[in-house]
């Protein structure tokens, strides 16, 4: 087989990245670095195998494939069935690309050639995955890997799961540089366009399944084949569970808040947004209340976004702005620091202001502790001062949750603050969240996310939506 019959690749995506290589040789050496510094090792192999393509049990009808995170964040490579090797002295790189199936070609086509692997993933040297046994075999020093699993299954005897490797991975990962970044602004870029779609389109939008396709269509119409995570799409109460994913009851006229939780992938990097808005394009006044308290929940705490900025102290601070709006709006009563000090916010917030974001949505290196006894810290995904490169959410949220919300309203010592007449004005809204994806910069913050929060503009773009199909209608 000549190299002239391999697959070649095209580009599609961020033209600042057009004929760039993915600098999987940069993050490799941050890597090595990283765990020499903790393991103190000076030498050794570091070793993370791809993932494989699987078919459903009892089926030859194939899942959706998605490639190892550790393994793509060294080389950038989607094939399935590769693996990769890093020298710890020297950070030198060695993709192995899988074994060339005919069989596979006939269905399939033909793979990338090593040297097109070599141009677009930026490696030192690229193989078969048929070398990996004779180099594994001659390499000096500790062979090191993230975890014993099927794919490295014969290289078992020699393999040894290290902490400190995977300590170093996500250490790597949590900074993210200029190529990384380029990925998230595209993948949020096409995100935008998704969420404006859905606001748009809301007199088709009669079940919330309307929703959720109205967005899968345009990140796909964008590119954008895989997303983030289930998008949660939901209206009225179904707005009060945090990762609601049925996305299937229907939009009536008593549901007049919409909630949309989505985010598209680029190259698998991702984003995170969440927008929400009035389904027939105009606040009732209790949904409006709850959407200005969360705005200012977040553009309070963006604010202060910058390195050496502790996200403990940004979380807090969100849960003190959300006391102070409901003191005004006759939620909560009593004093504001003593209803702190009781935790009496939680089941209204009951959830971290945001996490790292990256590969994956709730990505690496934050070390939460979820054994905080504390419930105002407990589900916080990040735990550790932000600095420069680091991408997180910013995504405060308020809810009216009858499962959250049971045992407080019988506890006396809860109640105390808590007026149960003006909650009940509230239960129908559900639950409003904001959410942003934000780079700390040198000495702030860079807001990926493009689309609107602002309420007034929002309402513009339902009615108009709303408008544009009467028309197309009549």
């Amino acid at each position: 087989m000549t190299p002239q019959n391999m697959k070649s690749v095209g580009f599609w995506g961020p033209k600042s990245l057009e004929n760039k290589p993915y600098p999987a040789k940069e993050h490799a050496q941050r890597v090595a670095d990283h765990f020499k510094r903790k393991s103190n090792t000076k030498e050794g192999t570091l070793y993370v195998a791809g993932a494989v393509q699987e078919c459903y049990s009892f089926s030859d009808s194939s899942k959706r494939f998605r490639q190892e995170r550790y393994f793509f964040y060294l080389t950038g490579c989607e094939t399935p069935g590769s693996h990769v090797t890093v020298d710890v002295a020297s950070g030198r790189t060695t993709l192995y690309l899988a074994d060339i199936d005919e069989d596979d070609i006939m269905w399939s086509g033909y793979p990338i050639s090593q040297a097109d692997a070599a141009k677009r993933f930026h490696v030192d040297e690229v193989k078969y995955a048929v070398d990996l046994k004779t180099d594994l075999e001659a390499a000096k020093g500790p062979l090191l890997t993230v975890e014993l699993n099927d794919m490295n299954s014969q290289f078992h005897d020699q393999l040894t799961v290290s902490q400190d490797f995977v300590w170093a991975l996500d250490e790597a990962r949590l900074i993210k540089d200029e190529f990384e970044l380029e990925l998230m602004r595209y993948a949020a870029a096409i995100t935008d366009n998704c969420h404006r779609a859905v606001m748009e389109a809301t007199k088709i939008e009669t079940n919330e399944c309307h929703i959720h396709a109205e967005f899968m269509y345009h990140a796909l119409r964008q590119g954008s084949k895989a997303q983030s995570y289930d998008p949660v799409c939901c209206a009225g109460p179904n707005c009060s569970t945090l990762h609601y994913v049925t996305n299937d009851d229907d939009i009536d006229d008593k549901k007049h808040s919409v909630l949309i939780d989505a985010g598209a992938e680029w190259m698998n990097y991702t984003s995170d947004v969440t927008r929400c808005f009035p389904i027939n394009g105009t606040w009732t006044k209790e949904h409006l209340d709850i959407y200005n308290a969360v705005l200012r929940m977040q553009s309070e705490t963006m604010a202060k976004m910058k390195p050496g900025q502790s996200w403990d102290e940004l979380h807090l601070l969100a849960h003190r702005i959300l006391i102070d709006e409901f003191l005004k709006l006759g939620i909560f009563k009593g004093d504001a620091d003593e209803i702190f000090a009781n935790k009496v916010s939680a089941p209204f917030f009951p959830h971290g202001l945001g996490h790292v974001l990256g590969l994956d949505t709730h990505d690496v290196g934050g070390e939460p502790n979820y054994d905080d006894a504390d419930p105002l810290l407990a589900y916080l995904r990040l735990r550790r001062p932000l600095q420069q490169g680091m991408v997180v959410t910013n995504e405060p949220g308020i809810y009216f949750s009858p499962f959250l919300l049971e045992k407080p309203l019988k506890d006396e010592t809860m109640l105390k603050y808590i007026n149960k007449d003006v909650v009940d004005k509230y239960w129908y809204i559900g639950g409003v969240r904001i959410e942003d994806d934000i780079v700390i910069t040198k000495d702030g913050y860079e807001n990926l996310t493009k689309i609107t929060s602002d309420p007034v503009e929002i309402e513009k773009i339902v009615k108009k939506g709303l408008e544009k199909q009467f028309h197309n209608v009549v």
